[in-house]
């Protein structure tokens, strides 16, 4: 396991401020030591700017950070111990794949016999130790991004910061390596902050997730609960997809198509509302040929996703997915008429003349 132990690490109240425009509007947040943290959300949000403030790459206008129980917010960049992986991997191109990553155990003077070991040691980390002695245009893109993460690692930094780092690779090389930063994030023990525009990475690699709109956290929660019981519509709406159906909240419940779900927040005023239904909430059952009814509708598209499907039915005035498992979606193919049930788990419900208040 790890030669280190994590740090904690405090974000407390950031503020920052481009002309008129508040990329961070009193941001705080602690990572615990060892713990990865994933901020996610759409761009603009602010989640770059909060991770250019950890590195000391820009200054807050206000609030402070504070990392190991000391007081980093006037320190520059090379006095704050931070690895960073960003997306351009940035390796020089007249250097193999070591010397690459003792780069910056030579900026701290660190002997040339120490050097090349810890750069070897930590290429070995990362799976590439075979690669040593290669230049970066004798590499794949994916091992690029493990020499820049060696890199990272091997001044022992004690924060990991990794800003978009997989966006350029091909899908199944970004779900490979997101796998190989966690084992490695894991074994080091070093406490990582991680920025991504990407659910299903975030909610795939973090301990916690960060959901991020307008430079404030909506929601901060293990990935299950974000997921399974997100804080506002806009949570609900940005982390997985979510079905929109019309329905009337009546004593804590809410009534969508003849159906009654209860509420995520059972102290919800009555009356007309939006609630926000999951598609693996829905289910499909039997022909309903020559049927009628609120929740009874013709499938218009199967989408094929390997275990899973995502079916798409058309209620007559509204459409709605459904996620089942392949081998039940494979029974009810376009043009099927079929019947939709609505699972009782609690959901949230939005309303137009109310904007959701971040928690």
């Amino acid at each position: 396991m790890s030669e280190r132990a994590g740090v904690e690490v405090r974000l407390e109240n950031l503020v920052r401020r481009y002309g008129t425009v508040t990329a961070l509007d009193g941001l705080s947040l602690t990572l615990a030591p060892g713990e990865l943290v994933a901020l996610l959300g759409p761009s603009g949000c602010g989640k770059t700017t909060a991770l250019r403030l950890l590195a000391g790459l820009e200054e807050a206008d206000e609030g402070r950070i504070v990392i190991g129980g000391n007081d980093v917010t006037g320190l520059p960049t090379n006095r704050r111990n931070i690895g960073m992986v960003f997306q351009a991997y940035s390796l020089f191109p007249h250097m193999v794949a070591w010397e690459n990553v003792a780069f910056g155990l030579q900026m701290r003077h660190v002997g040339t016999a120490e050097r090349k070991k810890r750069a070897l040691d930590t290429l070995e980390l990362v799976g590439l130790g075979k690669f040593a002695y290669r230049y970066a245009n004798q590499m794949s893109g994916g091992q690029q991004q493990r020499v820049a993460l060696a890199r990272a690692l091997a001044i022992n930094p004690q924060v990991l910061l990794l800003d978009e780092p997989l966006s350029a690779l091909d899908a199944k090389v970004r779900s490979r390596l997101r796998d190989e930063i966690r084992r490695v994030q894991l074994e080091v023990g070093i406490t990582t902050l991680f920025v991504t525009h990407d659910q299903e990475e975030a909610l795939a690699i973090a301990d916690r997730v960060g959901v991020m709109q307008a430079g404030k956290l909506e929601q901060l929660g293990p990935p299950t609960l974000v997921y399974s019981r997100p804080a506002t519509p806009f949570v609900a709406d940005f982390v997985g997809l979510t079905n929109r159906m019309a329905g009337t909240v009546r004593g804590g419940a809410v009534e969508v198509r003849g159906a009654s779900i209860p509420l995520v927040h059972p102290d919800t005023p009555d009356g007309p509302a939006t609630a926000l239904v999951r598609p693996e909430a829905v289910t499909l059952t039997g022909n309903a040929d020559g049927e009628s009814g609120p929740l009874i509708g013709t499938v218009i598209a199967v989408a094929f996703l390997g275990a899973v499907s995502r079916v798409t039915v058309d209620l007559g005035d509204t459409t709605v997915l459904a996620q089942l498992p392949t081998s039940a979606a494979s029974q009810h193919p376009a043009g099927s008429r079929v019947r939709l049930e609505l699972r009782s788990d609690p959901v949230l419900v939005q309303r137009e003349e109310t904007a959701p208040v971040a928690s």
